[in-house]
């Protein structure tokens, strides 16, 4: 949009852009712009939304959070969650924060708070679980603007890439595919049921309502027979994952050669990205 500019108290032009005033004009009629809150680099955005830039904003949580390799063995014998961590308490706030649509009763949380700053203790993490905040904020930060459903919950983004699918939605930057269909490409999102809805068929997409699910980012492929991919809130940090893919580079399913009974995968949400040819 085009800036509309005044002059200041020392005569220097400043400009007041277009979508300020909307802002502006939203927050005093009690409706709070979904992406007020979003810095301009990622709300404008000032680059192009790509499978890059997903990679190294995943990559750089993942850094931030120590590098943190799945490990269950190690996991188990933690005495103190890297969610709870000084330093790292906050940035999972900042997923709260930042992955949400302004004014979401979600918004305010932490690693270890409620909305009201109160300490949560520390068994009852999995009512403030953070691994779609954590989709929602690389998504955002990214560029992804307002063409991501973000959410709290894995199902909602999966739900509406299905609906992209059928041909019911359009405008997100993600679609889903078959597991048995599409080998995913980093910045793609790998999709899986939990308890309940562990045993949700890609048929069964899209649902009336939501379900319990896991989403992690693909960051890379290179390597034969394991994909590598990093999603947050696993072992309470953000955490990289390798998973098994067939020769020509599928998730494993029941059906395949390799089967890793912790991924009971559901779908792959690919990226529309601009100027990418469809999948074929």
């Amino acid at each position: 949009m085009t800036p509309i500019h005044r002059r200041n108290r020392t005569g220097r032009r400043a400009g007041i852009a277009v979508p300020l005033l909307l802002v502006l004009l939203n927050a005093c009629m009690g409706r709070p712009m979904p992406d007020a809150h979003v810095p301009p680099f990622a709300k404008v955005p000032f680059e192009p939304f790509s499978r890059q830039a997903v990679v190294a904003v995943a990559l750089r949580e993942w850094r931030l959070f120590g590098n943190n390799v799945a490990d269950p063995e190690a996991d188990a014998i933690r005495t103190v969650k890297p969610e709870r961590e000084a330093g790292l308490w906050q940035r999972v706030g900042e997923y709260w924060w930042l992955g949400l649509n302004a004014g979401s009763l979600e918004s305010g949380w932490t690693g270890k708070h409620d909305g009201e700053g109160a300490v949560f203790p520390a068994e009852e993490d999995g009512s403030y679980a953070w691994s779609a905040a954590f989709i929602s904020y690389v998504m955002r930060i990214a560029g992804a603007g307002r063409r991501f459903p973000y959410s709290g919950d894995h199902a909602d983004y999966i739900n509406a890439a299905r609906r992209m699918t059928l041909g019911q939605a359009t405008g997100w930057v993600v679609a889903s595919e078959r597991v048995q269909d599409y080998a995913p490409r980093p910045g793609d999102l790998v999709c899986f049921g939990r308890g309940t809805a562990r045993g949700l068929r890609y048929e069964d997409l899209p649902t009336p309502g939501l379900f319990t699910s896991h989403c992690d980012i693909v960051v890379d492929t290179a390597a034969p027979g394991g994909i590598a991919v990093i999603g947050g809130n696993v072992e309470d940090s953000v955490t990289m994952n390798t998973v098994p893919v067939t020769a020509d580079g599928k998730l494993a399913t029941p059906e395949g050669v390799v089967l890793d009974t912790r991924f009971p995968w559901m779908a792959v949400l690919r990226l529309l990205v601009d100027g990418e040819a469809p999948a074929v």
